[in-house]
């Protein structure tokens, strides 16, 4: 039986964003390939922005993905409220996370390197649909603002 070995990778420095990012790339444990598509996404950056360092468009991309205020459903008196709530700067780092995932996950027939380098380019530029995610999110906190009293409750 053939296995696949991945060739060795230059590692970037890493840092506790690059291995949130890279853990939550990851599935069904194998932390070697989320690694290898980080660093294809990173070639891929450095070959598209050639005077940008990659890290720095990465890191740009996704402070301009983090949502600064979200809706929470909350419960008074029988009826259900979207009451907006500011987000915590944690929970800003795992949406922006998450929103990139998934946006890169729908799109299928290129390798996921690409389809990574992609979407962070659309939002270091504030472009693309992981941006409009976080778009749609100020949108509903911004129209369930009248309820904004009730989340001191």
């Amino acid at each position: 039986m053939k296995t696949k070995q991945y060739a060795q990778y230059s590692a970037p420095d890493s840092s506790p964003l690059i291995e949130k990012f890279i853990n939550s790339l990851m599935k069904d444990g194998k932390k070697l390939l989320a690694r290898r598509i980080f660093s294809e996404m990173l070639e891929v950056i450095g070959k598209r922005e050639k005077e940008k360092n990659p890290l720095e468009v990465f890191d740009l991309a996704l402070r301009n993905i983090m949502p600064n205020i979200e809706v929470r459903a909350k419960r008074v008196g029988g009826a259900v409220y979207q009451i907006p709530v500011e987000v915590a700067p944690k929970r800003q780092q795992t949406l922006a996370i998450r929103w990139v995932l998934a946006n890169c996950r729908k799109g299928r027939g290129r390798p996921m390197g690409d389809r990574l380098a992609n979407e962070v380019l659309a939002a270091s530029k504030n472009e693309g649909s992981s941006i409009k995610k976080r778009e749609d999110v100020h949108k509903m906190a911004q129209a369930n603002k009248a309820y904004a009293h009730m989340a001191r409750y």
